[in-house]
């Protein structure tokens, strides 16, 4: 829960400087993701892929195998548009088996296309 409230209070100070793109807060996503899941290594902006180039790669830390991506949109974007875009619609959820969408405050995983789960 540490892991949580510091990624909260970086991205709250992040906002509060009133200059955040979606860039900004990819650190503490990284950060958040790595203290959850011990066991993987956060890739930001890895090499480009078929379909595009998702934000952040996740990889398993112990052989480096691609376990999934993360696709970050900028805090208070849409991701019922984000999802409705051609980016993700026609590439990344028909292409990549394993995705995570986020806003930095909203929270949505998709397995092989289709919605598994969203937090807010």
């Amino acid at each position: 829960m540490n892991a949580l409230l510091a990624y909260l209070d970086a991205v709250g100070a992040d906002l509060r400087r009133g200059d955040a793109t979606e860039h900004t807060h990819r650190p503490a996503l990284k950060q958040l993701l790595e203290a959850v899941a011990p066991a993987v290594t956060v890739v930001k902006e890895p090499r480009r892929i078929a379909c595009g180039a998702p934000d952040l790669a996740v990889l398993r830390r112990a052989d480096d195998l691609v376990l999934g991506h993360v696709e970050a949109k900028d805090v208070g974007l849409s991701l019922d548009d984000a999802v409705k875009s051609e980016q993700l619609r026609k590439r990344y959820l028909p292409a990549l088996t394993n995705l995570l969408l986020t806003d930095h405050l909203e929270f949505r995983w998709f397995v092989n296309g289709e919605e598994r789960d969203r937090v807010r």
